[in-house]
Protein backbone atom coordinates (compact mmCIF):
# COMPACT_ATOMS: atom_id res chain seq x y z
CA UNK A 1 0.00 0.00 0.00
CA UNK A 2 1.23 3.36 -0.74
CA UNK A 3 2.03 5.98 2.53
CA UNK A 4 -0.61 8.37 0.62
CA UNK A 5 -3.31 5.38 0.88
CA UNK A 6 -2.22 4.42 4.32
CA UNK A 7 -2.43 7.58 5.55
CA UNK A 8 -5.76 8.20 4.46
CA UNK A 9 -7.07 4.67 5.64
CA UNK A 10 -5.40 5.70 9.44
CA UNK A 11 -7.32 9.14 9.35
CA UNK A 12 -10.36 7.57 8.22
CA UNK A 13 -9.97 4.68 11.27
CA UNK A 14 -8.88 7.22 13.80
CA UNK A 15 -12.04 9.42 12.59
CA UNK A 16 -14.55 6.55 13.12
CA UNK A 17 -13.25 3.94 15.41
CA UNK A 18 -15.61 4.96 18.35
CA UNK A 19 -18.62 4.96 16.37
CA UNK A 20 -17.94 1.15 15.26
CA UNK A 21 -17.00 0.87 18.60
CA UNK A 22 -20.42 1.67 19.70
CA UNK A 23 -22.12 -0.17 17.20
CA UNK A 24 -20.34 -3.42 17.94
CA UNK A 25 -20.79 -3.02 21.65
CA UNK A 26 -24.74 -2.58 21.04
CA UNK A 27 -24.57 -5.80 19.14
CA UNK A 28 -22.26 -7.94 21.55
CA UNK A 29 -23.08 -6.72 24.78
CA UNK A 30 -19.57 -6.52 25.97
CA UNK A 31 -16.92 -4.08 25.38
CA UNK A 32 -14.04 -6.41 24.94
CA UNK A 33 -15.57 -8.55 22.65
CA UNK A 34 -16.55 -5.34 20.67
CA UNK A 35 -13.23 -4.30 20.26
CA UNK A 36 -12.10 -7.89 19.17
CA UNK A 37 -14.78 -7.32 16.75
CA UNK A 38 -13.95 -4.09 15.39
CA UNK A 39 -10.04 -4.76 15.72
CA UNK A 40 -10.90 -7.35 12.74
CA UNK A 41 -13.04 -5.70 11.01
CA UNK A 42 -10.37 -2.81 10.63
CA UNK A 43 -8.10 -5.54 9.54
CA UNK A 44 -10.21 -6.98 6.54
CA UNK A 45 -11.20 -2.82 6.22
CA UNK A 46 -7.20 -2.33 5.46
CA UNK A 47 -6.53 -5.36 3.78
CA UNK A 48 -9.21 -3.83 0.81
CA UNK A 49 -8.74 -0.16 1.38
CA UNK A 50 -8.29 0.88 -2.24
CA UNK A 51 -12.10 -0.43 -2.78
CA UNK A 52 -13.09 0.85 0.02
CA UNK A 53 -11.71 4.31 -0.44
CA UNK A 54 -13.45 4.07 -4.15
CA UNK A 55 -17.14 2.90 -1.98
CA UNK A 56 -20.12 5.75 -2.20
CA UNK A 57 -20.01 6.02 1.25
CA UNK A 58 -16.73 4.60 3.27
CA UNK A 59 -18.23 4.86 6.67
CA UNK A 60 -21.70 2.73 5.83
CA UNK A 61 -18.86 0.03 4.07
CA UNK A 62 -17.48 0.12 7.69
CA UNK A 63 -20.20 -0.52 9.63
CA UNK A 64 -21.21 -3.43 7.27
CA UNK A 65 -18.17 -4.90 8.12
CA UNK A 66 -18.51 -4.43 11.59
CA UNK A 67 -21.84 -6.12 11.22
CA UNK A 68 -20.54 -8.89 9.75
CA UNK A 69 -17.85 -9.89 11.30
CA UNK A 70 -19.71 -9.68 14.74
CA UNK A 71 -22.63 -12.30 12.67
CA UNK A 72 -19.10 -14.31 11.78
CA UNK A 73 -18.49 -14.59 15.29
CA UNK A 74 -22.06 -15.49 16.86
CA UNK A 75 -21.91 -18.15 13.98
CA UNK A 76 -18.43 -19.52 15.17
CA UNK A 77 -18.46 -19.64 19.29
CA UNK A 78 -15.61 -21.93 19.26
CA UNK A 79 -12.48 -20.10 17.44
CA UNK A 80 -13.62 -17.07 20.25
CA UNK A 81 -11.73 -16.93 23.70
CA UNK A 82 -14.14 -18.02 26.62
CA UNK A 83 -14.96 -15.38 28.95
CA UNK A 84 -15.03 -15.53 32.52
CA UNK A 85 -17.85 -14.96 35.10
CA UNK A 86 -15.80 -12.55 37.29
CA UNK A 87 -14.51 -9.23 35.56
CA UNK A 88 -11.24 -8.13 37.25
CA UNK A 89 -11.61 -4.71 36.92
CA UNK A 90 -14.84 -2.65 37.61
CA UNK A 91 -16.42 -0.25 35.19
CA UNK A 92 -16.49 3.75 35.37
CA UNK A 93 -19.65 5.07 36.24
CA UNK A 94 -20.46 8.70 34.19
CA UNK A 95 -21.64 10.84 38.39
CA UNK A 96 -24.00 12.50 36.39
CA UNK A 97 -25.99 8.83 35.25
CA UNK A 98 -28.40 7.94 37.96
CA UNK A 99 -28.08 4.85 39.28
CA UNK A 100 -32.21 4.06 37.86
CA UNK A 101 -30.63 4.90 34.35
CA UNK A 102 -27.55 2.43 35.10
CA UNK A 103 -30.31 -0.18 35.82
CA UNK A 104 -32.12 0.10 32.92
CA UNK A 105 -29.10 0.47 30.85
CA UNK A 106 -28.55 -3.15 32.24
CA UNK A 107 -31.70 -4.49 31.62
CA UNK A 108 -32.01 -3.03 28.16
CA UNK A 109 -28.21 -4.95 27.76
CA UNK A 110 -29.47 -8.31 28.94
CA UNK A 111 -32.73 -8.04 27.01
CA UNK A 112 -30.38 -7.38 23.56
CA UNK A 113 -27.98 -10.26 24.45
CA UNK A 114 -31.03 -12.88 25.21
CA UNK A 115 -32.14 -12.18 21.78
CA UNK A 116 -31.39 -13.79 18.32
CA UNK A 117 -28.31 -12.37 16.70
CA UNK A 118 -29.68 -11.05 13.37
CA UNK A 119 -32.81 -9.31 15.87
CA UNK A 120 -30.46 -7.37 17.70
CA UNK A 121 -28.32 -6.63 14.81
CA UNK A 122 -31.52 -5.10 13.33
CA UNK A 123 -32.46 -3.12 16.61
CA UNK A 124 -28.92 -1.50 16.60
CA UNK A 125 -28.98 -0.53 12.87
CA UNK A 126 -32.34 0.46 13.12
CA UNK A 127 -32.93 2.34 16.09
CA UNK A 128 -29.52 3.36 17.04
CA UNK A 129 -27.49 3.77 13.80
CA UNK A 130 -30.61 5.62 12.36
CA UNK A 131 -30.55 3.33 9.25
CA UNK A 132 -33.34 2.54 6.89
CA UNK A 133 -34.87 -0.44 6.16
CA UNK A 134 -32.92 -0.67 2.49
CA UNK A 135 -30.03 0.18 4.54
CA UNK A 136 -30.08 -2.03 6.83
CA UNK A 137 -31.21 -4.90 4.71
CA UNK A 138 -28.06 -4.06 2.57
CA UNK A 139 -25.72 -4.44 5.45
CA UNK A 140 -27.42 -7.65 6.79
CA UNK A 141 -27.93 -9.22 3.19
CA UNK A 142 -31.26 -9.93 3.45
CA UNK A 143 -34.20 -8.33 1.74
CA UNK A 144 -36.08 -5.07 3.39
CA UNK A 145 -39.47 -7.35 3.60
CA UNK A 146 -36.84 -9.74 6.07
CA UNK A 147 -35.76 -6.86 8.18
CA UNK A 148 -39.11 -5.53 8.75
CA UNK A 149 -40.08 -9.18 9.95
CA UNK A 150 -36.95 -9.12 12.25
CA UNK A 151 -37.65 -5.98 13.44
CA UNK A 152 -41.40 -6.81 14.37
CA UNK A 153 -40.45 -10.03 15.97
CA UNK A 154 -37.60 -8.39 18.40
CA UNK A 155 -39.77 -5.38 19.08
CA UNK A 156 -42.39 -8.25 20.02
CA UNK A 157 -39.54 -9.90 22.26
CA UNK A 158 -38.77 -6.73 23.76
CA UNK A 159 -42.15 -5.47 24.88
CA UNK A 160 -42.56 -8.66 26.10
CA UNK A 161 -40.25 -8.43 29.12
CA UNK A 162 -40.23 -4.62 29.26
CA UNK A 163 -37.91 -4.41 32.98
CA UNK A 164 -39.21 -2.50 36.07
CA UNK A 165 -39.79 1.08 35.46
CA UNK A 166 -39.60 1.33 31.66
CA UNK A 167 -42.98 1.29 30.21
CA UNK A 168 -42.61 2.32 26.42
CA UNK A 169 -40.14 1.57 24.31
CA UNK A 170 -38.77 5.05 23.81
CA UNK A 171 -37.75 4.35 27.45
CA UNK A 172 -35.09 2.22 26.56
CA UNK A 173 -34.18 4.29 23.69
CA UNK A 174 -33.00 6.93 26.46
CA UNK A 175 -31.66 4.28 28.08
CA UNK A 176 -28.91 3.61 25.32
Amino acid sequence: MKASDEQAFREFADARMSALLRTAYLLCGDWHRAEDVVSTAIVKLYSSWRRVSRADNPEAYARQVVVRTWLDETRRPWRRERSVDIVPDSPAYDADVTPDAVVRRADLRRLLTEMPARQRAVLVLRFYDDLSVERTAEILGCSPGAVKTLTSRALGTIRGRLPNGVTTLSDLEEAM
